[in-house]
C-alpha cells in the first residue's frame, strides 16, 4: 500500500522541506503559516503541507489497499476504501492516519468484494450500473461511519501508546535502543510498516510543532545496511562478493534497503552489526539534535539530503558515516571469524528466495543478487521450468519462444523442463516465483528469472534485451538460425511439429461456454470432472490437480488458468485430453480474475502442440476477445486454430 504512493510522500516532503516556516525558503501560502486578510479579517493560511498529510496521503494509501483487496474490479475496492478512511481521519484528528488507512482500505475493499459475490449473476440486464453504483455508495458510507465510531478509537489508542513509548525513550535518552527492534524488523520485511505506519505519523506531528523530527531517520538510515555490504565487498566469497558492489549502489543511492536483506539472512549474526550501526547513528543524531522535515522515502542518501532540516545536513552525514563504520567493522569481524559454513552462490540465491517468500512477491531489486544481469556466456539455450514440465512451462516457453523468434534470434532454443530434470546446461532459466528456491540449486551457472504471469510477463522482454545486448544488435534486427544450431533448434521444434495422428485432445464435448463454478476449487473440479467423464483420466487425477495448485498457482495471465495434475499423477491418465470452460463472471484465482479454465491431462507430449497454440491465442488480446464472444463450442475450437489438426 505504501510503495505505490512513495512519489506522493516525496512531493509532500519536498514541499515541507522548502516552504514551512523553518524551511529553506519559507512561503506562508504554501507552508501554512502566517495570515492573510479576508474581508478585513486576519485569516491563517491553510497551506499545502497540512491537508496533504492529513487527507491526501491516507486517502491514496486506503485507495491502494482497497484496490489490492478487490483486484477483480479496476477501481471499485479502491473507491470504497478511499471513502471509508475518511471516518478514521475525522475520528482521530491531529495525527496522520496512515495506520487507519492501512486498516480501512483493505477492510472496505474486501467486504465490498464479499457483498458483490452475494448478488453476482442475479442482477437483471440493464440494472447493473444502478445496482453497482448504489451498493458501493451505501456500503462506503456504512464503512466510513464504522471507521468513525469503532476503528478510530482503537487507532487513537494505538497511536497514544506508541507516542508515549517514543516520548519515554526520548525523555530518558534511550532512543538508540529502538534499533534493537527496528533493524531485525526491517529484515523481516516490516520496514514499511514500522517506518510509514508508526514513525512517519509520529514524526509528522513533531514537525508541526518543532519543524523537524529525528523519527524520520530511525528506520530509513542507509548506514547499517551499507556497512554490511561493504564488508561483503572486501571479505565475502563467490556471488556475495561479486554482487555486493552493485547492491551497495542500489541501497545507498537508490534507497532500496531490501537489497541487503539476503546478505543478513545468510548470516543472521550480522543483525548485531546492523543494530549497533543503527544505534550509533541514532545516538549521534540525538547528540547533534538532527532532524528531517519529512520522511526519507526511499531511504537513500539523496532523500536524506533533500529532507534535511536547515543547518543539519553535515551533522546528518556524520551520523550516517559513523553508522556505516560501526556496521562495517562488526560485519568484518563476523565474516572473518565465522568458519562454520561457506558463503557461496547457492547461499545467496537461497537467502534471496527466502526474502521474497517473506515479502510475498518477487523483488525487482533482488534480481541483481540471483544473476538477473546478462550472462557471461552467449545465450543459446533457455529452459522454462515448472513442476512437471508439461503444463505451465510449456505455455510460458511457447510465449517466450515466439518473442525471441520475432526479435530475429532464431538460433536461440527455448525448451520446457520439469525442475527435477534440469541440468546446468542453460544460460537462462525461467520459472514461477514459487518454484525458484527449488530451481536455483539445479542451475547455479544460469541466470534465474522468476515470473508470476506466464502470458505477459515483462521478464520475457528482459530476456530478449539480454540477447540483444550480448550481440550488440539494434532493435528491429536479429540473426537467423545457423546450420551449426540446427540440432539445438530441433529440440524446441518438437512442440511445433506436434503429435498429429493421435486421438483428439480437445473436442466440442470437452468445451463448456457457461461454467457453473464460483470459486477456484469448484472450477478445478469442474474442469477435471469433464476429463473424467471423457474417460481420459481416473478420479484420482482431480485430487492431483488440487495438489498441484497448492504447490504453485496455475494462473497464466490474461484471464486464463490451466489446472493440471502433479508429475506423480501420470498413473491416473489414460490418454491425453483437455477441457475448456468459460465463465460469465471472473473466478477469483488467488487474487487474479480468471474467465477461462483449461484442464490438462498429458499422457506423453501429445498435448504440447495445443498448449503452444493456446499460448499464442492468449497472448493476443483480439483472440481473447473472440473467445469471450464465441457463441458455440465449435467457434471456440475454430478460434483455437483447429488444435487437433
Amino acid at each position: 500500500m505504501i510503495m505505490p504512493n512513495i512519489g506522493a510522500l516525496i512531493a509532500w516532503g519536498l514541499i515541507t522541506a522548502m516552504f514551512i516556516q523553518v524551511g529553506w525558503t519559507p512561503v506562508g501560502k504554501i507552508g501554512g503559516f502566517g495570515t492573510h486578510m479576508v474581508d478585513g479579517t486576519a485569516t491563517p493560511w491553510l497551506g499545502l503541507v497540512g491537508p496533504t498529510i492529513t487527507y491526501l496521503l491516507p486517502i491514496l494509501i486506503a485507495y491502494q489497499g482497497g484496490k489490492m483487496a478487490y483486484p477483480d474490479h479496476e477501481t471499485r475496492g479502491g473507491v470504497v476504501g478511499a471513502v471509508a478512511v475518511m471516518g478514521v481521519i475525522v475520528g482521530v484528528q491531529g495525527s496522520p492516519m496512515f495506520i487507519g488507512a492501512m486498516i480501512m482500505g483493505p477492510l472496505a475493499g474486501w467486504t465490498m468484494k464479499k457483498l458483490d459475490s452475494l448478488w453476482e449473476g442475479r442482477i437483471r440486464p440493464g440494472f447493473e450500473m444502478l445496482v453497482n453504483n448504489f451498493s458501493a455508495g451505501i456500503w462506503a458510507a456504512i464503512v466510513a461511519i464504522f471507521g468513525l465510531y469503532i476503528v478510530s478509537p482503537i487507532v487513537s489508542w494505538i497511536m497514544t501508546i506508541l507516542g508515549n513509548l517514543v516520548g519515554f525513550l526520548v525523555r530518558h535518552d534511550l532512543l538508540p535502543l529502538a534499533s534493537i527492534f527496528i533493524e531485525p524488523a526491517k529484515v523481516m520485511f516490516l520496514n514499511n510498516a514500522v517506518n510509514h505506519g508508526v514513525l512517519t505519523p509520529l514524526g509528522t506531528a513533531q514537525v508541526a510543532t518543532a519543524g523537524k523530527s529525528i523519527l524520520f531517520m530511525l528506520e530509513a538510515n542507509p548506514g547499517p545496511g551499507m556497512g554490511v555490504l561493504l564488508a561483503y565487498m572486501f571479505f565475502g566469497r563467490g556471488a556475495s562478493k561479486a554482487s555486493a558492489p552493485g547492491a551497495a549502489i542500489i541501497h545507498f543511492f537508490g534507497g532500496i534497503h531490501e537489497i541487503y536483506f539476503p546478505y543478513v539472512l545468510m548470516k543472521p549474526r550480522l543483525l548485531a552489526a546492523t543494530i549497533l550501526g543503527g544505534m550509533t547513528g541514532v545516538f549521534l543524531n540525538v547528540l547533534f539534535h538532527n532532524g528531517l522535515v519529512g520522511p526519507a522515502a526511499p531511504g537513500s542518501i539523496i532523500a536524506f539530503t533533500l529532507m534535511a532540516a536547515k543547518g543539519d545536513l553535515i551533522k546528518i552525514y556524520i551520523a550516517i558515516l559513523a553508522s556505516i563504520a560501526v556496521s562495517f567493522v562488526i560485519s568484518w569481524l563476523i565474516l572473518k571469524t565465522d568458519k562454520t559454513e561457506e558463503i557461496d552462490d547457492g547461499d545467496l540465491a537461497a537467502a534471496t528466495m527466502r526474502m521474497e517468500e517473506m515479502k510475498g512477491r518477487p523483488s525487482a531489486a533482488s534480481q541483481h543478487l540471483v544473476g538477473a544481469g546478462v550472462p557471461s556466456s552467449e545465450i543459446h539455450r533457455i529452459a522454462f521450468a515448472c513442476d512437471a514440465g508439461m503444463g505451465s512451462s510449456a505455455m510460458g516457453a511457447s510465449v517466450l519462444r515466439n518473442k525471441i523468434k520475432e526479435a530475429g534470434f532464431g538460433d536461440v532454443t527455448v525448451v520446457n523442463q520439469a525442475i527435477a530434470n534440469l541440468k546446468d546446461e542453460y544460460q537462462v532459466v525461467v520459472t514461477h516465483k514459487d518454484l525458484a528456491t527449488r530451481a536455483a540449486p539445479k542451475v547455479p551457472s544460469a541466470t534465474l528469472l522468476t515470473v508470476d504471469n506466464f502470458m505477459g510477463s515483462p521478464r520475457y522482454d528482459e530476456v530478449v534485451e539480454m540477447i540483444r545486448a550480448q550481440r550488440s544488435v539494434p532493435v528491429g534486427a536479429g540473426v537467423g538460425a545457423s546450420s551449426s544450431s540446427a540440432q539445438i533448434a530441433a529440440e524446441s521444434d518438437e512442440e511445433a511439429e506436434g503429435y498429429a495422428g493421435h486421438a483428439s485432445v480437445l473436442t466440442t464435448d470437452t468445451i463448456t461456454l457457461n461454467g457453473s463454478a464460483r470459486s477456484k476449487d469448484d472450477a478445478i473440479r469442474e474442469a477435471g470432472q469433464m476429463l473424467v467423464e471423457e474417460g481420459a483420466v481416473d478420479n484420482g487425477y482431480i485430487a492431483a490437480m488440487y495438489d498441484r495448485e497448492k504447490s504453485v498457482s496455475t494462473f497464466m495471465g490474461n484471464g486464463l488458468a490451466i489446472p493440471h495434475g502433479t508429475n506423480e499423477a501420470k498413473q491416473f491418465i489414460n490418454r491425453s485430453a483437455m477441457s475448456f470452460v468459460r465463465y460469465d463472471q471472473p473466478i477469483d484465482w488467488n487474487g487474479n480474475p480468471v474467465r477461462f479454465v483449461i484442464g490438462i491431462a498429458g499422457k506423453n507430449k501429445e498435448h504440447l502442440t495445443i498448449l503452444g497454440k493456446i499460448a499464442r491465442i492468449f497472448s493476443n488480446t483480439e483472440s481473447v476477445q473472440a473467445l469471450e464472444n464465441a457463441r458455440t463450442e465449435q467457434e471456440v475450437l475454430d478460434i483455437l486454430g483447429k488444435v487437433n489438426s
